[in-house]
This record gives structure tokens, C-alpha cells and sequence, in this order.
């Protein structure tokens, strides 16, 4: 009777170990994700500060924009012909892909292959490719800057843009595609955590 008793102990602890280690590890995860604040500003207004704290923004706001949506939110569309949420999102994702190929001056292939990501998928690697992007850029000199290139690949040919297309294109499309998705969120009846504060760059009371 011992033995039994013992096991079913061992059995119980076993059991609370797992559960406490697959608590911590989801929650390790969510805190991996970056942007749930703008890190500190740099003390220096070179290019490569400049251009990372655009990024940094459009990371905040959009891990605040696709924080907490629903199926419901996800497949909301203003109309017939308009896109829904999710679609929303994977253009942002091809959009974040543009930014950080930028100061690799790696190509953006052309026609985008079809995304085969969830949404959970999509939202975490969209903000780990503008973290990676904000870092490329961050502390690099006007030479440095200017040598980064976008560049599209359509079957054996190339086609090579400055850095100010990225700025005008993919980021500040990026931002406009967020601001969307604000919008859609409070149509379906999930409206934006209210401490939200993007001039902060953090959460009020966060």
C-alpha cells in the first residue's frame, strides 16, 4: 500500500512539473515576440537611427494591432470587394519580407509564392523580420544607408531601387495596411487595447 501511495505521489508531481513547464515555455514564447514596446531611442539622429525607429514604430504598432484577434477578426471584410483581415495581414508579412531584404540587398521574388503560414505564424515572423530589418539599419552611416538596395527578381531579371522606394513603399504601406487592420478590429467588436500609446511607444500604465 506504500508503494501505491508513493507512486500516485510521484505520479501527482510528475503531473504539476509538466504542466508548470508547458505554462512557462508558452509563456516564454509570447515573450520572445518583440515590440510590445518601442526599445529606448538612440542618443544619435544618424541615418541608420533614423530609419531603424521607422521600423520600430510600424513593430509596435502592429504586434498592438494583431495582439488578441479572433477567428471572427481575422476573417472580417469591409466589403464585397475589399480584403479581409487575414489577407491584410499576409500582405503585411510579403511587405515586412521587402524590408529586411533591403539592407541585405537580397531580391523580393516575383510573383509572391503562395503563403501556406497560419496567422500565428505570419504575425510572429512579420515582427521578427522588422526587428531584424531595425537592427540592420540601426547605427549605420548616410554611406551605408544609401548602398542599401531594393531589388525584385521576376524570372531571370532584376530590377534595382533606392533605399527612399522602401521608405515611400513597403514601410509606409505597411503602416497605412495597420491602421487598417485598427479599423477592422473595432468593426468586428474587438476594438485596441486602450493603453496603447504610440507616441510613448509603450502601453500606459505598462
Amino acid at each position: 500500500m506504500g508503494d501505491n501511495v508513493n507512486m500516485n505521489v510521484v505520479k501527482k508531481l510528475l503531473f504539476i512539473a509538466i504542466l508548470l513547464n508547458t505554462t512557462y515555455t508558452m509563456g516564454q514564447t509570447e515573450d520572445e515576440l518583440p515590440y510590445q514596446q518601442i526599445p529606448a531611442y538612440p542618443t544619435d539622429y544618424n541615418a541608420g537611427n533614423v530609419l531603424s525607429r521607422m521600423i520600430d514604430g510600424l513593430g509596435y504598432r502592429y504586434f498592438w494591432a494583431t495582439e488578441g484577434l479572433t477567428e471572427k477578426d481575422l476573417q472580417y471584410i469591409p466589403s464585397e470587394s475589399g480584403r479581409s483581415c487575414i489577407s491584410t495581414i499576409e500582405h503585411i508579412y510579403v511587405l515586412s519580407q521587402a524590408i529586411v531584404n533591403a539592407p541585405q540587398n537580397q531580391p523580393n521574388v516575383r510573383p509572391v509564392p503562395k503563403l501556406e503560414l497560419s496567422f500565428k505564424a505570419l504575425r510572429k515572423q512579420t515582427l521578427l523580420n522588422l526587428k531584424k530589418a531595425s537592427a540592420l539599419c540601426a547605427g549605420k552611416t548616410e554611406e551605408e544607408i544609401a548602398s542599401y538596395k531594393v531589388i525584385f527578381k521576376r524570372g531571370e531579371k532584376e530590377y534595382e531601387f533606392p533605399l527612399w522606394n522602401l521608405i515611400n513603399g513597403q514601410i509606409s504601406d505597411a503602416i497605412y495596411h495597420v491602421g487598417q487592420i485598427v479599423v477592422f478590429r473595432r468593426a468586428s467588436g474587438n476594438p485596441l487595447n486602450s493603453k496603447v500609446d504610440v507616441f510613448m511607444g509603450k502601453n500606459r500604465g505598462g
